[in-house]
């Protein structure tokens, strides 16, 4: 500290805090739309300060808790106080008691990636993301209100999905990010045309895509868990009969 601080990256940081602040401030004035959309884009300034400080060399230990403190506020109570503006407050102590628990598993869940970071985080996610997760959630108000306008009583598959993410955060099932992907190295041409494909789709119709997209890339973890289990249950079956 004594030497100061990078500013670009965590310039990017405190917007993306600033997005989820003001994703509160939308989703207590009823303006669930506008909290939804100011979470997508922290999600974009969380990509981008990373990627800045990486590529700028300027990762510093002040700058990593700094992003833990953002991530707290844009993807886990801004989300929280989204859903439960939005569709949990008709189910009274249920619905709070969910949003909070979405809180929790969140917190939990960068405390064990920052302890993680050198070690088991260092490619694949060990539990979904949480500003992944504070996709899928943000999505999902958007999604609903596209198809079916505003939410009206009691929805029970909204009560559940801040139980599934939250469940999902903790869990040790894996799941990727573009960390994983090394852009210095040549790249299959496909690869290209079905980058251009998504976004040409999420411009065309960005509430439904995105939320397609999301519930895709929550189920690739669940699914990935599942083939792992299978192999293992195989392979154990195997060397019993070779005993």
């Amino acid at each position: 500290m004594r030497k100061g601080i990078y500013l670009l990256p965590n310039t990017l940081t405190l917007c993306g805090m600033f997005c989820g602040f003001y994703a509160i401030l939308s989703a207590l004035d009823g303006n669930f739309v506008h909290g939804a959309w100011a979470i997508l884009i922290a999600i974009i300034f969380d990509g981008l300060d990373g990627w800045v400080a990486r590529l700028t060399h300027s990762t510093t230990k002040f700058g990593i808790e700094l992003d833990s403190l953002s991530d707290l506020v844009a993807f886990g109570i801004a989300p929280a106080v989204l859903i439960y503006s939005w569709g949990l407050n008709s189910f009274g102590r249920i619905g709070w008691g969910a949003a909070f628990f979405y809180v929790i598993c969140g917190a939990l869940r960068l405390a064990r990636f920052n302890v993680q970071m050198d070690t088991a985080e260092s490619k694949a996610f060990t539990g979904m993301p949480i500003p992944g997760a504070a996709g899928i959630t943000a999505c999902m108000v958007l999604f609903y209100t596209e198809i079916w306008g505003s939410l009206t009583g009691r929805n029970y598959v909204v009560l559940l999905l801040p139980f599934l993410l939250a469940a999902l955060m903790v869990s040790t099932f894996r799941y990727h990010g573009l960390k994983e992907i090394d852009f210095k190295r040549r790249k299959p041409f496909w690869l290209l045309v079905a980058i251009v494909a998504a976004f040409v789709l999420v411009f065309i119709n960005p509430e439904i895509v995105l939320f397609v997209f999301g519930i895709m890339y929550m189920l690739s973890g669940i699914i990935e868990h599942v083939k792992i289990v299978k192999k293992k249950e195989r392979l154990g079956t195997r060397q019993n009969e070779n005993s």
